[in-house]
C-alpha cells in the first residue's frame, strides 16, 4: 500500500525553457536525502500539459533513473484521451515507474460510466498499480464514491489521490474502501486531518520545499500522535497557504526560485507570479526558516 509522503515534482526549466535535466536530478537527489516516500513526476505541479508527450516520458526516466529503485515512483500518465494515456502509461511501465498516477480525464467531463470504463481500459491493458486522480477543479467531474468502489475491485488500481476538497466524500471513501486501498489527499492544507481519519498520507506541493518536515507531520499522524501532527501542521499552515496564493505551480516553483533551488521559468499559458504573490512568498518563507 502507498503510504507517507509523496513529492508533486515541479519540473525544472532553464531560461532558454528547455528542460533542465542537470537541476531535476538534483531535486530527485534531495528529496531521497531528506527521506521523502516517494516522487510524482509530471502531475499537475510538474506542469504536464505544457510538455509534449516525449518531454513527458523524459523527465519520468530522468526521475526513475535518479531515484534508482530507492524511493517509489508514481509517474503522471493521465489525459483526456485513453488511448494518449495508454501509451504513456505504458512508457511508463517499461521505463521501471512503480505505479502510475491517472487524473480524471477533464474537458470532456465523462459520465460515471465513461470514467470506470477509462481508468478499467488502462488497468486491464496496463500490468502497473494505478492512483486514480480526483481532481473537480481542474477536470470539471468528480470520481463519486459508487464509482471509485468499482474501480478499486481491480487489483492493478491501488489508490486514490483525493483533490476534490471534500471531507464528506473522502470519509465516505476510507469508511468504503478495501483495506488495501489507499487514500492520499492531494491537498497539503487538509493532509493532516485526512490522515488522522483514516487516510494513507499525501501527494504534495509543499514537501518540494519541506520534505523532511511533511514526513514528519505525516508520520506523527499515521502512529496517531495527534498531538505532534497539529503542532506541525499549524506552523506549516501559513506555508500550505502560500502555495496556492495563485494557480499551482506558480507559488511553489516561484518560492523554489526564492529559494535557489529552480529558475523562476514557466510555459505558456503559466507565467510568472505578481509581485505582490512574490513580496509574500518572501515573508512566509521568512517566517518558516527557509530564507
Amino acid at each position: 500500500m502507498f503510504s507517507g509522503v509523496y513529492t508533486a515534482l515541479v519540473t525544472p526549466f532553464d531560461r532558454k525553457g528547455e528542460l533542465d535535466r542537470e537541476k531535476l536530478k538534483e531535486l530527485v537527489d534531495f528529496q531521497i536525502g531528506e527521506g521523502i516516500s516517494g516522487l510524482v513526476p509530471v502531475g499537475t505541479t510538474g506542469e504536464s500539459p505544457t510538455l509534449s508527450i516525449k518531454e513527458n516520458i523524459e523527465v519520468i526516466d530522468l526521475v526513475v533513473k535518479g531515484s534508482a529503485g530507492r524511493k517509489k515512483v508514481i509517474a503522471g500518465t493521465g489525459s483526456n484521451c485513453t488511448s494518449e494515456a495508454l501509451e504513456m502509461t505504458k512508457a511508463a511501465k517499461d521505463i521501471g515507474a512503480d505505479a502510475s498516477l491517472q487524473v480524471a480525464p477533464y474537458y470532456n467531463k465523462p459520465t460515471q460510466e465513461g470514467l470506470y470504463r477509462h481508468f478499467m481500459t488502462i488497468a486491464d491493458e496496463v500490468d502497473l498499480p494505478l492512483v486514480v486522480y480526483n481532481i473537480q477543479g481542474r477536470s470539471g467531474v468528480n470520481i463519486e464514491t459508487d464509482t471509485l468502489m468499482r474501480l478499486a475491485k481491480h487489483p492493478n488500481i491501488v489508490a486514490v489521490k483525493e483533490a476534490s476538497g471534500n471531507l464528506g466524500q473522502m470519509m465516505d471513501v476510507i469508511s468504503r474502501k478495501p483495506e488495501d486501498f489507499a487514500l492520499l489527499s492531494g491537498d497539503d492544507n487538509i493532509a493532516m486531518p485526512v490522515t488522522l481519519m483514516g487516510g494513507n498520507g499525501v501527494i504534495s506541493v509543499a514537501s518540494n520545499l519541506i520534505p523532511a518536515q511533511m514526513e514528519a507531520m505525516i508520520g506523527a499522524a499515521l502512529k496517531g500522535d495527534v498531538e505532534t501532527a497539529r503542532d506541525m501542521h499549524y506552523k506549516l499552515l501559513p506555508l500550505f497557504k502560500a502555495m496556492f496564493l495563485e494557480t499551482n505551480p506558480l507559488p511553489v516553483k516561484t518560492a523554489m526560485a526564492i529559494m535557489g533551488k529552480v529558475e523562476e521559468i514557466f510555459r505558456l499559458p503559466l507565467c510568472p507570479s505578481s509581485g505582490e504573490t512574490k513580496e509574500k512568498l518572501k515573508e512566509v518563507l521568512k517566517g518558516q526558516n527557509l530564507i
